[in-house]
């Protein structure tokens, strides 16, 4: 199913944000299988780099915060991202993502072991990864991986290193660091619409209909949300209405119409996975009413 991840900056609002760590970005060259008793000690995100590198691996690759508010991890000199939440409630979220950063990427449904310990500390706990398939996902298979931390770990600056996780035949490490900040909200980046985002919001198709283009202003997302502010809610409670992509709570501050209907969004780069779905796979596009916490 075609998605695009959410770029906003959504973390902020779960009070942490993922720093990457250098061997995130590295290539399945490196052992993919079990690694020693104690992973080695990761170190923060102003470790320095490797001896054949002079950049971090933000700077090599200029990953920006991802879809859910997190920082992407590169895998496989980028043929691969993650990206990798840690929630004030302890929750680790692992999203899996294609070359492009902003695409939803399908892996086999398997168990990931991730190492994960105290910023400063030489010792580790293993933690299991579970596969939590999102909506949309193909059956035996998941974009969304999910672990909770042991409560002596939870708030506190973290490493955690993932030695194997299987994409399209091919095996890959990751790794990242954990900081809290004090952020509840973000002003959504200015975007310039470009001629990919026009066509999908300025022409009808599938469910999305010439008079939706009206209704929303004959504007894209970006231009229409330019400034606003996203603050996101991940643990939305019974009877709240709920953003149809990422199913946290929903902001009536970022509302699209589609099939002549208003449905509200978390923020606006899910509004552009909507709009995809409706003009591509509309059968699976749910009225207004279904999406509620129950």
């Amino acid at each position: 199913m075609l998605r695009s991840a959410i770029v906003g900056a959504i973390f902020l609002a779960s009070g942490l944000a993922v720093t990457v760590l250098l061997t995130g970005c590295s290539n399945n060259n490196n052992n993919p299988g079990k690694p020693a008793t104690t992973p080695p000690t990761r170190g923060t995100a102003n470790t320095s780099p490797p001896a054949q590198s002079t950049a971090s691996a933000d700077e090599e690759h200029g990953h920006k915060a991802g879809a859910h508010g997190g920082i992407i991890v590169s895998l496989g000199q980028d043929s691969y991202h993650v990206e990798a939440i840690v929630e004030k409630s302890g929750t680790l979220r692992i999203y899996t993502l294609g070359k492009e950063e902003t695409r939803i990427q399908e892996v086999p449904a398997q168990p990931l072991t991730a190492y994960v310990n105290q910023e400063g500390e030489a010792d580790s706990v293993s933690l299991e990864l579970k596969p939590l398939p999102q909506p949309g996902d193909t059956a035996g298979k998941t974009s969304l991986f999910v672990a909770e931390l042991p409560a002596e770990l939870r708030g506190q600056p973290l490493n955690v290193t993932i030695p194997n996780i299987a994409i399209a035949g091919e095996r890959f490490r990751l790794g990242f660091s954990t900081k809290q900040e004090q952020h509840q909200e973000t002003t959504m980046p200015e975007k310039v619409a470009n001629d990919e985002e026009k066509a999908l919001y300025l022409t009808p198709g599938g469910i999305y209909t010439q008079a939706d283009i009206q209704a929303n202003g004959n504007v894209v997302a970006s231009q229409k949300f330019k400034g606003q502010m996203a603050s996101h809610d991940l643990k939305p409670k019974t009877g709240d209405k709920i953003c149809p992509i990422t199913l946290t709570k929903a902001n009536p501050k970022f509302t699209w119409v589609v099939a002549g209907e208003k449905y509200e969004f978390c923020c606006p780069p899910c509004v552009d996975e909507f709009v995809k779905q409706a003009k591509t796979t509309p059968t699976e596009i749910k009225a207004p009413v279904e999406y509620v916490q129950k």
